[in-house]
């Protein structure tokens, strides 16, 4: 199978937030080297008084001047923990990441070359993280790295999360962060309807497959009512999906999609830029 990368937009955030991480750990260390060198100024300057009154006899003054300079040797700021474990941001975008990954790899060794997964197409109305393209059609894959059980009800998604004991310990409804908290069925049928029509519109009357893919080991299908797209928890799904495609791409075909799909990508990309 050939991989042709559009995009990395999942690699690129965490890029971003490791980056983020980063420039507040040099921030902290900024702040603490200025506030310890203002509190060695503020020693030294009580050491002076304090041994200035020792020299000119003035025994109360002095002793004063020694609890001083106690106090102050105490104050010292704390220097910043060094950067450690992960935050939770950045632990979700790798799991992210590693997810879309290993869908890619599990594809691969089963796909042969007549195959294109095409990662990180974007048009204007979302992103796809996979879209895999060959002899038996064309695939639009959202890959989801969710432990726990999901549920659907239509485009309504939830997550139930247990503990290693089975207990039920968190539910919430799934979606990504925007103002409308899409669900990843109308984060994946958004921009697959456009690919959809634009593919129309330049001749290509083709039908795209839709497959939200949970790729954590810990991830099961729950109970699902009226599923706008296809729900696997394994790559293996997906290319069984793909025998019972009843219209085969031939290879002058597969080649004018790859090239449509691609020359979207870059208008849309461009625009954005």
């Amino acid at each position: 199978m050939r991989v042709v990368l559009l995009s990395d937009h999942p690699g690129d955030l965490l890029k971003q937030a490791r980056l983020r991480g980063d420039k507040q750990q040099q921030r902290a260390m900024r702040e603490y080297e200025s506030a310890l060198r203002r509190h060695k100024t503020d020693v030294r300057k009580a050491e002076a008084e304090r041994d200035k009154a020792r020299a000119a006899r003035r025994w109360l003054a002095w002793l004063r001047g020694v609890f001083a300079v106690r106090r102050l040797r105490r104050r010292a700021p704390t220097a910043p923990q060094a950067a450690g474990a992960p935050t939770d941001e950045e632990s979700k975008l790798a799991a992210g990441v590693e997810g879309e990954q290993f869908v890619a790899d599990e594809l691969g060794r089963t796909l042969s070359d007549d195959w294109a997964l095409l990662r990180g197409y974007k048009n204007t109305r979302g992103e796809i993280d996979h879209l895999l393209l060959g002899p038996n059609g064309l695939v639009a894959i959202e890959v989801k790295s969710i432990n726990g059980t999901v549920h659907c009800d239509g485009d309504s998604w939830r997550v139930d999360k247990f503990d290693r004991y089975g207990n039920l310990v968190e539910q919430y409804s799934l979606g990504d962060a925007g103002a409308r908290h899409r669900s990843p069925s109308v984060q994946l049928n958004e921009p697959a309807d456009a690919l959809e029509e634009f593919l129309r519109s330049r001749g290509q009357d083709v039908g795209v497959l839709r497959v939200v893919l949970l790729a954590h080991p810990r991830s099961k299908v729950g109970a699902c009512r009226r599923a706008t797209v296809s729900i696997f928890t394994r790559a293996s799904e997906v290319t069984r999906l793909l025998t019972k495609v009843k219209q085969p791409f031939d290879p002058a075909t597969r080649a004018k999609l790859e090239d449509l799909i691609i020359r979207d990508h870059r208008h849309h990309a461009s625009r954005r830029r």
